[in-house]
């Protein structure tokens, strides 16, 4: 994601997390892939959590840029989610800031 739709999804990932009551500590959106950083109430189970994120982007971007129609979808079902545990949150933080320029 790239341009215009790297934007547009950034918002769309703000509105939800806004709505979810989620706090973003990170967000970089590479050209096929994105990590995001949060802080969720652990009573909202995190496929949920994924599922709005992708859900709500996947529509509004494929309305809003027709191109996107042609992908067959555009995320995979797979993703990744771990607790942050033993590791600080400034080490994720600055980890997910690394891949941006790498």
């Amino acid at each position: 994601m790239v341009g215009q739709i790297k934007e547009r999804l950034k918002e769309i990932i703000n509105e939800v997390a806004t709505e979810k009551e989620i706090e973003i500590l990170a967000l970089v959106v590479n050209p096929d892939h994105v990590h995001l950083f949060v802080s969720a109430n652990p009573m909202i189970p995190a496929h949920k959590i994924v599922k709005a994120f992708k859900g709500r982007s996947s529509r509004f971007l494929r309305k809003e840029f027709p191109e996107l129609l042609k992908l067959p979808s555009l995320w995979t079902r797979s993703y990744f989610v771990s607790t942050a545990g033993n590791v600080s949150s400034e080490t994720i933080t600055h980890y997910i800031e690394v891949q941006s320029t790498s």
